[in-house]
């Protein structure tokens, strides 16, 4: 009897009785697992959606334009142009390679490849939660900020070596970005390609930097 529910219980003693059940057993002896417990209520479809929904529109757009407004904050801070003479005068002693750009390319490409970026992270944020979604989204986090401080590296504290290595980490990291991406949002993965092209001639550039002017870094 203790496998029995209360309203079995209650049945079958209510025909024993003469009275046709008007007088109802006492159940208080039953232990209280013999009463098949209520199943919980199902979960509100929104409730789950919302879980599992990515960042709101808002908040992605805002989160992508405080990464990437950071970084570029930065890179200007440290840009080789007139408004940084010292700087300038350095970068322009520099022996470099002759496959190096010209300013102006550098001036131009950038912008367009943070554009990219800034719209690969904003459809990452937007997509649902998952462990390949985050994986991307912190690879794309790492990205950004990285740009701004390999420029701190190169441009402000003259680190020739440590710029160069954190090139070939970023080149690695956006291949990883790339490949991560593909598999949440493709046209999120699309928008880095350019820029893990840019980043194979910039981290080539930096090693030779770093190996023709020893005595000009630190």
């Amino acid at each position: 009897m203790a496998l029995a529910s209360q309203p079995l219980v209650t049945a079958l003693t209510g025909r024993l009785f003469r009275d046709g059940g008007k007088t109802r057993p006492d159940l208080s002896a039953y232990p209280a697992s013999a009463v098949a417990p209520a199943p919980p209520a199902p979960e509100p479809a929104d409730a789950a959606a919302v879980r599992s929904a990515g960042r709101s529109p808002r908040a992605a757009l805002g989160l992508v334009g405080l990464v990437l407004g950071a970084s570029a904050v930065l890179g200007r801070r440290n840009a080789p142009d007139r408004t940084h003479p010292t700087i300038r005068r350095w970068y322009r002693g520099l022996d470099k390679p002759d496959f190096t750009p010209p300013d102006a390319v550098f001036g131009a490409v950038w912008p367009a490849l943070e554009a990219g970026l800034a719209v690969g992270g904003y459809r990452l944020m937007r997509r649902p939660a998952s462990q390949r979604r985050n994986a991307a989204v912190a690879l794309w986090l790492a990205n950004s900020a990285m740009i701004g401080g390999w420029s701190e590296l190169f441009f402000r504290r003259k680190q020739l070596g440590a710029s160069a290595a954190v090139s070939g980490a970023m080149l690695a990291s956006g291949v990883a970005l790339v490949a991560t991406a593909a598999r949440v949002d493709r046209t999120a993965a699309a928008t880095a390609v350019p820029y893990v092209g840019w980043l194979g001639l910039a981290t080539l550039l930096a090693e030779r930097i770093r190996r023709d002017n020893p005595a000009r870094g630190r």
